[in-house]
């Protein structure tokens, strides 16, 4: 009997998902199929290009991709106004990210390097063509996050969340424009590299194994990593809020779900400056100075207070007051197309 229904469940779930934008889902399919033929190539591959493994960047944007289009596909799905617009918003989205992709593992298993190379004519198309998808996907993001303004999302809470999602999402995004920028060693001596992510030292130095962030210098690649997976962790944090609602009796309250999300946005938006900030100086995420740890520990201090205050508001609020500890229903994603 069980393996009998498990399966049934399965292709009845993944028909859903896929009804949400059968482009984006598609391509997410997609990349599941090339995250374990780079992971393959990463664990067997020996060779390296900038000083990190030939595969480790198709492995990074396989997986960022996959993210990226079914979390995009499932906003799209939450619109009830438009839906023929959003699917065509979704589907420029999906053509942008197959583009990059493309350019990506293919000049990276040729032994070149996609990003910020413009060495030579192919090279420096190759990089307008990519940059100029990656503009694309971050308008249709920017589109979705305005729509989302005006669709019914359920109660306060799970509003805030995949609102604030949406939008911090599309400012980590933005993040990336930072590294397009020469440096002022490019400046001085040009070798057909324009931008960087690094800042203070060139790209392929010492880094965080797997995420490549640098351990001896400032990282762009941070905030703009953060910022963009605010699309899933602000409604993922929500959805963890729901969850223990049924169980820790604040929490069943609408207003301090709401709260605490907008507080979690606050912090976010604080971590995300923190962040872009300690790039900016040149300062290595591992290795924090005086000023960038006193500032962290005082947003810890003040969010944790802030915390404690609604918790303790509604500790003290009647027992008649209570809310009911089942939150009110998802609104029910929509196919569109």
């Amino acid at each position: 009997m069980t393996a009998s229904v498990v399966p049934t469940s399965f292709r009845s779930a993944a028909r859903r998902a896929y009804s949400w934008h059968p482009p984006l889902m598609t391509l997410a399919a997609a990349t599941v199929v090339l995250t374990v033929v780079a992971l393959a190539g990463y664990l067997v591959d020996p060779r390296e290009l900038v000083g990190v493994p030939l595969w480790e960047k198709p492995l990074k944007f396989a997986i960022s991709t996959f993210l990226y289009a079914v979390t995009f596909a499932w906003l799209i799905s939450l619109l009830t106004r438009g839906r023929r617009f959003a699917w065509l918003v979704g589907t420029v989205s999906a053509v942008g990210l197959v583009i990059e992709l493309v350019v990506i593992v293919g000049l990276q298993v040729a032994g070149q390097t996609s990003h910020f190379n413009v060495s030579t004519p192919f090279a420096a198309a190759m990089w307008a063509v990519m940059a100029t998808s990656i503009a694309v996907v971050w308008v249709a993001a920017l589109v979705v996050a305005f729509a989302l303004l005006r669709a019914p999302l359920g109660d306060p809470a799970r509003s805030l969340a995949i609102r604030a999602g949406a939008f911090i999402g599309v400012i980590g995004m933005a993040l990336a424009f930072l590294m397009t920028s020469p440096t002022a060693q490019q400046l001085a001596d040009y070798q057909g590299i324009v931008g960087a992510h690094a800042v203070g030292v060139p790209d392929g130095g010492p880094g965080l194994p797997l995420l490549g962030w640098s351990t001896v210098a400032g990282d762009l690649r941070i905030p703009h990593f953060v910022g963009m997976h605010a699309l899933q962790l602000l409604p993922l944090g929500l959805l963890a809020l729901e969850l223990l609602a049924r169980r820790v009796t604040p929490l069943r309250s609408a207003r301090v779900r709401r709260d605490l999300v907008a507080i979690a946005t606050v912090a976010y938006l604080a971590v995300l400056g923190l962040l872009t900030w300690q790039a900016l100086r040149g300062q290595s995420i591992v290795a924090p100075d005086t000023i960038t740890a006193v500032v962290t520990a005082g947003l810890a201090a003040a969010v944790s207070a802030a915390v404690a205050l609604v918790l303790a508001r509604e500790v003290r609020r009647p027992a008649v007051d209570a809310e009911p500890a089942v939150p009110s229903p998802a609104p029910t994603p929509t196919a569109v197309g």
